[in-house]
Parts: structure tokens; sequence; C-alpha cells
């Protein structure tokens, strides 16, 4: 589940886990991410406010991610096709 982040250019990990739902909350994502389940770019990454950029894959487990700023393409818009 991939979604789009127009509102900031700029998430920490922490917070993404949560918007993506696989935690419920910043200590749950804090447990994950410091006991090594989290790898970003395919590298175990343990800070918590690790500052993700556009295109970065986040990997939790099997669950993949690719972070994306802006409009998600797959949603509809209201411009003119």
């Amino acid at each position: 589940m991939n979604r789009s982040m127009s509102e900031t250019e700029n998430i920490r990990l922490g917070q993404y886990l949560k918007l993506l739902g696989l935690v419920a909350t910043g200590g749950e994502a804090k447990i994950l991410i410091q006991d090594g389940y989290v790898r970003v770019n395919g590298e175990v990454e343990t800070r918590r406010k690790r500052q993700l950029q556009d295109g970065d894959k986040v990997e939790v487990g099997e669950y993949v991610s690719i972070v994306q700023y802006g409009p998600d393409p797959d949603e509809p818009t209201d411009e003119p096709a």
C-alpha cells in the first residue's frame, strides 16, 4: 500500500510506518526499528527519526513500500485526461 504524501515533502521512518498502518503507535515503531526489523534501501535502519526521501524502499519482513511524494498516479484526479 503506497500512500501519497503531497501534504509534506518530509517524513520520518517511524511516522511512515504509522502512515502505512504497520504499527499503531510511535512506541511500536520504535521497538520494530531498534530491534532491526526495518530495512531502508536494503540496509537495516535503526534510527526512528531517519528522514525518508522520494524513492526510498522500506521493508518490514515481507512487506515492501516505496516512498512516494506527490500525487499517487493510480488515484483519479479532477484534471482532464
